[in-house]
């Protein structure tokens, strides 16, 4: 008995131990928190969703989600090198907002000057970990060195394969300004962010960067967390005015209400970056099936999708193509203009949209 006390002991302190590393950032405290028990989305000391959202569905079950994970399907990772596209990052034009996606959730906009730069993961794995949530072969054609200077950084929540330590921390010399939803600033202040350099939202907050350019803070349906305890910041999709162009930044979210919503106050948009892939049965309302993703579109009235959150990584048990092609078939049948880029491969609002089928192998 105290031989087995010992042992618990030692992993429970070894874990503690381990989660102390900078990657897992910090909670928030002081002026941050304050601010966060202000907010009418933060009840019982966690941010909720506007709509009821269990992260795993009623019922299920874990022995059947544990037994499923070491049974993925066959193709889960590509049998080969993904194709892309190496694009001079630092001289694409830019009279129209142009968009460059890396893979998973991450992508650059350039217009008129000024560059925005969303979720990036360049450090070849999405988890606390280097041999845990590795991208896919071929998908890693990018670093922070082929970055130019970022004017905006958007970070969507604060998941492994959206806020990325070691990418972030190497970006900070060439970034101007962070927009970030409630919270988030206290795991960038701990690598090394000044406070000044960080502004927070909360759902349907307005930020306006300069005459031409606004950021505003919508709902997702969703969570977040980088270690046991979640809900601790908050979540959050953005609506992008850009010279006149009117883009949305999904981030992560299951389907809900809140895409009418936002259609409604804030449509049409010539373009919506949503997540396709990386769900599951057993958690249907923090991720979007294909189909829903057409349908949150069409809810958007965005006139074009580009489909974000898939060929990188694997955090689900599908194929690693299966989410673009149900899409595509959905979207055909729907009459929807979707975009589907290489990675790296520009998209050019109103002047080039690649839709090559790249992924059938």
């Amino acid at each position: 008995m105290i031989t087995f006390a010992l042992i618990v002991a030692v992993a429970v302190g070894s874990t503690m131990l381990f989660m102390q590393q900078s990657a897992f950032g910090s909670d928030p405290t002081a002026v941050r928190l304050a601010r966060i028990q202000r907010s009418s989305h933060y009840r019982n000391g966690v941010f909720e969703n506007l709509e009821p959202t269990a992260v795993m569905r009623e019922g299920a079950s874990y022995w059947k989600v544990m037994n499923d994970y070491f049974k993925k399907d066959k193709y889960n990772i590509p049998p080969q090198p993904l194709p892309s596209v190496k694009t001079n990052l630092k001289t694409l034009p830019d009279d129209k907002p142009t968009i460059v996606w890396f893979g998973h959730s991450s992508y650059l906009i350039k217009s008129n000057g000024t560059t925005v730069l969303v979720d990036p993961v360049f450090s070849g794995h999405a988890s606390p970990v280097s041999f845990f949530g590795k991208s896919f072969a071929g998908s890693d054609v990018y670093s922070v060195d082929d970055m130019p200077n970022i004017d905006l950084l958007v970070i969507s929540h604060d998941h492994y394969d959206h806020l990325d330590y070691e990418t972030v921390s190497k970006l900070a010399p060439k970034v101007k300004k962070v927009y970030t939803a409630l919270g988030v600033g206290a795991h960038l202040e701990r690598w090394g962010f000044p406070a000044d350099k960080i502004v927070e939202f909360d759902w349907w907050e307005k930020q306006t960067v300069s005459d031409a350019i606004k950021l505003t803070a919508t709902p997702a349906r969703h969570f977040s967390g980088r270690s046991f305890a979640r809900g601790k910041t908050l979540w959050t999709s953005f609506v992008l005015n850009l010279h006149g162009y009117t883009i949305f930044l999904g981030g992560d979210s299951g389907y809900g209400k809140h895409f009418q919503e936002i259609g409604d106050t804030y449509g049409p948009f010539d373009l919506a970056i949503l997540e396709c892939g990386q769900y599951g049965e057993d958690w249907p309302s923090i991720h979007m099936f294909p189909e829903e993703v057409v349908t949150a579109t069409q809810d958007l009235k965005a006139k074009t999708l580009l489909p974000v959150h898939w060929a990188k990584f694997s955090l689900a048990n599908h194929a690693w193509n299966e989410p673009i092609q149900r899409l595509i078939r959905k979207a055909d049948d729907e009459g929807l203009d979707v975009t589907t880029p290489r990675i790296g491969e520009p998209v050019v609002l109103k002047a080039s949209y690649p839709r090559a089928v790249w992924w059938n192998f």
